[in-house]
């Protein structure tokens, strides 16, 4: 089996700045209003070295927010062994509560529902921890499973994000994990 090619340590440095400079543009003013010109900038890189690394600001924007989505996988997925059916896990609980700095982006790649270009990825790849493990487990309703706690999931952060659900953090992250906890017993 052959590993992957190690990537570029420039490439990752030069999205790195671009990730940074779109992060720090986005606390500034909404992800609708801020240019390539002022990006590149603030990134110190010139505009063709941005269009080498990204299609455009939509793909910067997931990305820059990949780690996001990269939490709250690992925050579902951070207990073991028997969950409480009411509280949140902490590392849930962190989640929601982290995700206060950059809302208004978060808000502008993950519609109300779930959908977005963030919403995709995140669907995407919680179902797929949540498929796996379920077929660790055996469960023989993996699929079906997995989707609805992706969806579930999604659906819930972005209307919570969108002001469509009220509650603070805590409250959210609560009654997010008593659905889920529900999906996983009713099969």
């Amino acid at each position: 089996m052959s590993r992957p090619a190690p990537e570029d340590p420039r490439a990752a440095r030069t999205r790195a700045r671009l990730r940074a400079a779109l992060l720090e543009e986005c606390a500034e003013r909404p992800l609708a209003d801020v240019g390539v010109a002022a990006l590149v900038r603030r990134a110190g890189v010139g505009r063709a070295t941005f269009y080498v690394h990204y299609d455009g600001l939509e793909a910067l924007a997931v990305d820059a927010c990949a780690d996001v989505v990269r939490e709250a996988v690992d925050a579902l997925h951070a207990w073991r062994g028997r969950p409480d059916p009411v509280h949140a896990p902490p590392a849930l609980r962190q989640f929601f509560a982290g995700l206060t700095p950059h809302a208004g982006l978060y808000r502008a790649l993950l519609a109300p529902g779930g959908g977005g270009p963030l919403g995709r990825v995140l669907h995407r790849d919680l179902r797929a921890r949540s498929l796996a493990e379920r077929e660790l487990a055996g469960a023989a309703d993996a699929p079906l499973v997995a989707s609805a706690v992706a969806a579930t999931f999604a659906g819930v952060l972005a209307d919570w994000l969108h002001g469509l659900l009220a509650g603070t953090s805590d409250e959210v992250a609560d009654q997010v994990w008593q659905l889920l906890v529900a999906l996983h017993r009713s099969r």
